[in-house]
């Protein structure tokens, strides 16, 4: 029987000493941790029950309903899924009764939200499905689906029927990484606005009608622009802060946090530098959360402008935050859910719970089972990965 421990693989000194980190980081409890056993690659609000329980897509080719039961006193359950996909699920999206996931197989599954019981399928795309978003256009149901294949697709959810492929014709389109409907944009019960994300790396805006489409033009003249290029690489993430003045989030591999200003055009209002690959951004009245690959979730006070606290508790990439009643929910590559406070001072409380573990591992050293580097060590690991 063939082994899959890597550590009975070549690995490079950068790898093993990545690994032999999240192993010791592994055993920590911040966050309240839920396990789950494969890879969780996104996750979104559950409509059935907002303020308690959230949806996560698994790498294994499930959905997962996880209730955060603990807000009621008793023990989470993971046990409701969403089964039929053979390939891992990367993105989700629900009407108020039904639930999307786009998956490897380069399909759009679909089932009811209530009993479980699997719907239309959607096909289409010619390569892995990365991101969806659920519309309403009149009173007909709109999905409206990216993919690897550089393609945004546009569907009737009660039919299955494809109205629309979208693609800049211009500018060259990136696989797609996100959606988001801005529901402050387009006319009620005739066009829906939608914004994508991409790795070319743009921001891009599209109005969508039954009957067409068209890409958004931004400004006049010569300031006119068909996409929003404030970012170095891939975008991954964009969210409408709608309780705001409904300016655009967005979340990129050059480590920043942009804020997208309704007001000004579109024109980058302030600029969070979270480091790293930052792959998932919420917005609330008081913070921005921000997370990706370097594990930790950072909580930024929008009243400042600044860094309040980096929490830590993930062993693997952050792949999505999702507020989940009074606290923000983070899901990991590591397998875990982990809940974070948005009040204060719980939030306060949860800071100072971890300040001890930091500190002691902060005297003992990194090699005695941390998970923590060192500045010495974070400056050879930085210089091994160059290597790699």
């Amino acid at each position: 029987m063939q082994s899959s421990d890597p550590r009975h693989f070549f690995e490079t000194d950068a790898e093993q000493l990545k690994r032999s980190l999240r192993a010791a980081k592994a055993t920590n409890k911040f966050g309240s941790p839920i396990p789950l056993k494969s890879k969780i690659l996104a996750a979104t609000p559950d409509p059935l029950s907002l303020s308690t329980s959230l949806l996560v897509a698994e790498s294994t080719g499930s959905v997962r309903r996880v209730s955060l039961s603990y807000f009621l006193g008793k023990p989470p359950s993971t046990s409701q899924t969403y089964r039929g996909p053979t390939t891992p699920i990367s993105a989700l999206t629900t009407t108020p009764t039904t639930l999307f996931a786009g998956a490897w197989d380069k399909t759009i599954w679909s089932w009811d939200l209530t009993t479980r019981t699997p719907g239309q399928k959607y096909t289409g795309h010619s390569d892995f499905v990365k991101a969806l978003a659920c519309t309403r256009i009149g009173d007909v149901d709109i999905l409206i689906s990216g993919g690897a294949d550089k393609k945004i697709i546009v569907w009737d959810v009660a039919t299955g029927k494809k109205l629309h492929v979208m693609t800049d014709a211009v500018v060259a389109m990136g696989s797609v990484q996100g959606l988001v409907v801005d529901s402050m944009g387009g006319k009620e019960g005739e066009e829906v606005v939608v914004v994508s994300a991409s790795s070319d790396p743009h921001i891009r805006r599209w109005r969508v009608r039954m009957n067409g489409w068209e890409q958004e033009v931004i400004g006049e003249g010569e300031e006119e622009k068909r996409v929003i290029a404030e970012h170095e690489t891939t975008v991954y993430k964009v969210v409408v802060d709608e309780e705001g003045e409904g300016d655009i989030w967005s979340a990129s591999g050059d480590g920043m946090v942009k804020c997208l200003a309704r007001g000004k055009g579109w024109a980058v209002e302030e600029t969070l530098e979270h480091g790293g690959h930052v792959r998932a951004v919420a917005v609330t009245e008081r913070w921005v959360v921000t997370a990706g690959r370097d594990e930790d979730v950072k909580f930024w006070d929008r009243a400042e402008g600044r860094l309040y606290c980096a929490l830590q508790g993930h062993f693997d990439e952050v792949t999505e935050l999702v507020v989940v009643g009074d606290k923000v929910v983070s899901v990991s590559i590591d397998g875990t859910v982990r809940s974070w406070p948005l009040d204060k001072a719980a939030l306060d409380e949860a800071v100072e719970e971890q300040k001890p573990k930091v500190e002691e591992e902060e005297e003992k050293g990194p090699e005695k089972g941390s998970g923590l580097l060192s500045a010495d060590e974070e400056a050879e690991l930085a210089a091994l990965m160059e290597e790699d």
